[in-house]
């Protein structure tokens, strides 16, 4: 597949901790720390049932990604939200790396992955990140952490912000959470 340019989401998104989100509907104050790992469970085998599809690499417009690119996004946000969840668990008050995503799409190649790979990482990455929260503690869900640019998060805030975003990009390719 020919890359074609995606326009940077530069959004600040952490507004999705204080109210719906009215483009998926994600309510982040419904959901406590203690639903993330059944919550991120269930989303992953959605994303795998998407990845099936025989239009999974094709981009319904020239700007948006496609279900697969979408899907290697999810996977690359299980892989750092996990990093980031250890980070807090472990540390006092860490900083996060910044991350661009839409470098790390054009660098990964997104759009020429195998989806069944994808699939297979995609689920795995899941399930990490799912018994990590799993391990959350009423005595460390209020641990905070910074990303780079300053906003504080506790994990379970970062769980929350995780969710949505997975959450959210189901909703992009036209599939509910499940």
């Amino acid at each position: 597949m020919t890359a074609m340019s995606i326009t940077p989401d530069t959004k600040d998104w952490t507004w999705v901790l204080e109210r719906p989100c009215p483009e998926c509907g994600f309510e982040s104050a419904t959901h406590e720390v203690s639903d993330l790992p059944g919550l991120l469970e269930q989303t992953a085998a959605r994303w795998a049932q998407v990845l099936g599809r025989g239009d999974v690499s094709e981009r319904p417009e020239p700007g948006v990604w496609s279900a697969l690119e979408y899907a290697c996004h999810v996977r690359d946000v299980h892989v750092l939200f996990a990093e980031r969840v250890r980070l807090m668990l472990d540390e006092d008050g860490p900083t996060f790396a910044n991350w661009d995503q839409d470098a790390t799409a054009v660098e990964r190649d997104y759009g020429s992955q195998d989806p069944e790979v994808v699939a297979t990482e995609l689920v795995a990455a899941g399930r990490e990140v799912a018994s990590l929260y799993a391990t959350v503690t009423d005595a460390t869900r209020g641990r905070r952490g910074l990303r780079s640019n300053g906003d504080e998060f506790t994990v379970e805030s970062l769980g929350r912000y995780h969710l949505h975003d997975v959450v959210h990009h189901l909703h992009d390719v036209g599939a509910d959470a499940g």
